[in-house]
């Protein structure tokens, strides 16, 4: 049974993507196709405020893309050597917050111990912290749609089918998917069953009227996968 989710692969360098593996284990023939494109912005803004943890009482990373933000930063000798030298010793001193698996084993890259990353979605996570402490955030990616979005969606459709499931995995994977699957699935898109990674997700795709046949209890790879099995085989 062949299952779609619109999601940048793992880095290919990092062995087989998990949600490919997992969905795998159940007897779906997973695909990916990724959505968005990044472009990392402010920063030398962002290495500033890391050079002074004096300021913060600690770090909120709110995706891997965040993490890897803070790995270009540092990607300069001056900056790394800053970084191992003084900077990380201090930032761990501190808190490091994340929302998930992914984004936690990339802070730890880093250098830093992350926290809250079973919380599973922001709204748990905001109630792990307390609600008294500061923030000041800060952008440092935007998104746009994937250059290759529109022609990966049409051949796949063309080649594969109507999947059994389509998995969104952002509120902007839904803004930009939707016409065109809209488009290449035709009068079929009400055989597809459609699931969400996480609960921001889901209310997104009820906003476009799409009908969310699960959303993932965590986002990861199981329990996306248990939810998928669980809503096809109702």
């Amino acid at each position: 049974m062949k299952v779609l989710l619109l999601k940048d692969p793992k880095d290919r360098g990092s062995g087989p993507d998990p949600y490919i593996q997992e969905l795998g284990l159940y007897g779906f023939e997973a695909a990916l196709i990724p959505v968005l494109s990044f472009e990392f912005v402010s920063l030398q803004t962002f290495f500033e405020k890391l050079s002074h943890p004096d300021h913060y009482e600690g770090l909120i990373f709110t995706s891997p893309r965040a993490v890897e933000a803070a790995k270009l930063c540092l990607g300069e000798n001056s900056k790394n050597e800053a970084w191992r030298n003084s900077l990380k010793e201090k930032w761990n001193t501190k808190s490091a917050y994340v929302v998930g698996k992914a984004t936690a084993s990339l802070v730890e890259e880093i250098g830093l111990a992350p926290q809250g990353e079973k919380c599973g979605n922001a709204e748990k996570l905001a109630g792990y912290i307390c609600a008294s402490i500061s923030l000041e955030s800060l952008t440092v990616y935007q998104t746009a749609q994937h250059p290759s979005l529109q022609e990966s969606l049409k051949n796949y459709f063309s080649k594969q089918g109507i999947p059994a499931s389509i998995t969104f995995f952002s509120p902007s994977g839904v803004r930009f998917c939707l016409q065109h699957i809209q488009k290449f699935s035709g009068d079929l898109i009400n055989q597809i069953k459609f699931a969400a990674i996480g609960p921001a997700t889901a209310e997104a795709m009820e906003a476009e009227g799409i009908p969310v046949s699960c959303t993932a209890e965590n986002p990861t790879p199981q329990d996306l996968a248990a939810g998928i099995k669980k809503a096809l085989y109702l």
